[in-house]
């Protein structure tokens, strides 16, 4: 049985604790894994670097992705994933800061599922996060491989 979890691509620390206490309040996540910047994203996923040794097979059922990320940017690492075959269809969902209409539309460009802005307000991002977590691990249906 697939086990579905998710990839947070997330560099703000508070941002962080804030999406992995809004997942774990809906108990929807059985597993989040954290990549702290772009690079450290693309490793992860494609099982290089400090991931080599990375166990299981299976890719996240969703990839949350921050657009403001060091090394690579959240558009470079959405590119390389739409590059790849292994990865081409994976769900990422932009969650970002931004309110910039040339990163939404460069994001939709780039092959992302969704762009999600961070809400301001606490409750607001927690309820947002909420939604994300249930729309995409209960609720979306994915392509079979």
């Amino acid at each position: 049985m697939n086990i579905k979890s998710i990839l947070l691509v997330e560099d703000n620390p508070q941002d962080e604790m804030l999406i992995l206490r809004a997942l774990r309040k809906i108990n929807l996540a059985n597993q989040v894994d954290v990549a702290r910047d772009g690079q450290q994203a693309v490793d992860y996923l494609f099982r290089q670097g400090e991931f080599v040794a990375r166990a299981g097979s299976d890719l996240p059922t969703v990839v949350l992705l921050d657009i403001g990320l060091p090394r690579l940017s959240g558009l470079e690492v959405l590119e390389r994933l739409r590059a790849d075959r292994r990865t081409r269809l994976l769900p990422v969902v932009i969650l970002t800061s931004s309110d910039e209409e040339r990163d939404r539309l460069k994001s939709y460009e780039s092959g992302a599922n969704s762009f999600v802005r961070k809400p301001l307000d606490f409750k607001e991002f927690a309820e947002t996060v909420a939604r994300l977590g249930v729309y995409w691990l209960a609720t979306n249906e994915p392509p079979q491989e």
